[in-house]
């Protein structure tokens, strides 16, 4: 049975990793490695931001697909409202629809393979999950359409070369997407590994379909 302090636990994991996410994606990685700008490629954000999808995988492993909605859905309201503190507005609208969207995919995605082998639910969830998120925010955070949301960040929307070494420009947040989401592949590979230790200890409850 889910517990008051279960539930508030997963959305404090939540909040903590959303609210941090928002306050890093603001700024890119300095230097440089090969010739190429690493503020070009991605901000510090893409490295916090996929273990949103472990504390869901974990959530929904554990209580089922409703118990791990709300968590996202409780997660996504309480870090809105801190997000506007360590964000602009713009960049908490961004934030706040592509992870509750991106949240949600995975859930379902994750609900659909639970009962296959133990790693390809929570890796093909996070990688549809990512996806979207990633075209999501980064459309609603910088793409000078979205403008309606905040004003438009100039450094973002300089034409540079795209993922910093190809010939072809590109305003550059299509760079930090690509950069995003590539990390986001990464850390998700990687999330596998404390997924697979805390299976032994986070166990689904009675009525919900175990990793083979």
């Amino acid at each position: 049975m889910l517990t008051n302090r279960t539930f508030l636990t997963y959305v404090a994991l939540m909040t903590l990793v959303v609210v941090a996410s928002n306050f890093l994606v603001q700024y890119p990685l300095p230097g440089s490695i090969a010739g190429m700008q690493l503020g070009d490629l991605l901000t510090w954000g893409a490295f916090s931001y996929p273990i949103a999808f472990l504390v869901t995988d974990l959530t929904n492993r554990q209580f089922g697909p409703r118990t791990a909605r709300k968590v996202v859905i409780a997660g996504f309201a309480v870090a809105i409202l801190l997000s506007v503190l360590v964000a602009t507005p713009r960049i908490a609208i961004a934030s706040g629809s592509a992870f509750l969207l991106g949240q949600l995919l995975d859930i379902s995605v994750f609900n659909k393979l639970r009962a296959q082998s133990w790693w390809r639910a929570p890796l093909v969830g996070s990688l549809f999950g990512s996806f979207l998120d990633t075209a999501i925010f980064f459309s609603f955070a910088f793409a000078a359409f979205f403008a309606v949301f905040g004003p438009n960040d100039p450094f973002a929307l300089e034409s540079a070369p795209i993922l910093g070494v190809m010939t072809a420009e590109a305003p550059r947040w299509i760079s930090w997407a690509l950069g995003d989401l590539s990390v986001k592949i990464i850390v998700g590979l990687v999330m596998l590994l404390p997924y697979g230790a805390l299976m032994s200890v986070i166990k689904p409850m009675p009525g919900q379909k175990a990793s083979a």
